[in-house]
């Protein structure tokens, strides 16, 4: 366990962790050349691109809860120091999902953006995809030193809640869109939903035997 611990102190190891899920197209387009992946290449690494955003975000947002449920455990503690690390990158993740978006519907041409954007608006699925979009960028903008100490804790602390309003949104584009396995909805987010309610119990009975009433 120590071992593990360890491991998830370095940032190398998160690093590769990040990056190497980016990097998994490569396998099914280049290397093992799935027909049913070269039929589409760049739809492929336009859903997987939005896939790994979401796992990441999913992920980020599991370490309070894990820190809260389990506060002695190393591999708790040695992941909440990662968090802004893993959270910036769901928010690059999100980012690049959207501008290959952008490339498939409308190519190169920089001209087909704005129509792209307002068709966007009138699907709810890719509304609240941009929805959750800019809410990822200013998280990640904000979560600079910079902007803690001039937001002050409190207020930086409730703005960054709004990272679980960017979950619900993720998990409804991710249903709405049907991507290539619908039930992945599933299995991204209800752990996260699991452990928010076990942490948010364990807080109120935690308060509630401190209550001497």
């Amino acid at each position: 366990m120590a071992f593990f611990e360890k491991l998830l102190r370095s940032k190398a190891v998160i690093w590769t962790l990040i990056i190497l899920p980016g990097l998994w197209p490569v396998w099914p387009i280049f290397i093992r050349r799935d027909p049913s992946v070269l039929a589409d290449p760049l739809k492929f690494v336009l859903h997987h691109l939005g896939f790994t955003a979401c796992v990441l975000l999913a992920t980020v947002l599991t370490f309070t809860p894990l820190r809260v449920l389990f506060p002695k455990w190393g591999i708790a503690l040695a992941l909440n120091r990662h968090r802004r690390l893993v959270g910036v990158s769901a928010c690059v993740y999100a980012v690049l999902h959207f501008t290959t978006h952008l490339i498939y519907e409308g190519g190169m041409d920089v001209s087909a953006m704005p129509t792209i954007l307002a068709t966007a608006v009138k699907k709810p699925f890719q509304l609240t995809g941009l929805v959750m979009l800019a809410i990822l960028v200013v998280l990640a903008v904000t979560s600079l030193h910079v902007f803690v100490r001039w937001l002050g804790g409190r207020r930086w602390k409730n703005l960054h809640r709004l990272a679980y309003v960017a979950a619900a949104l993720a998990a409804y584009h991710q249903a709405a869109a049907r991507k290539i396995f619908p039930q992945q909805v599933l299995w991204i987010f209800v752990p996260l939903v699991l452990l928010e309610l076990l942490r948010i119990a364990k807080q109120f009975t935690a308060r509630d035997s401190k209550d001497p009433g």
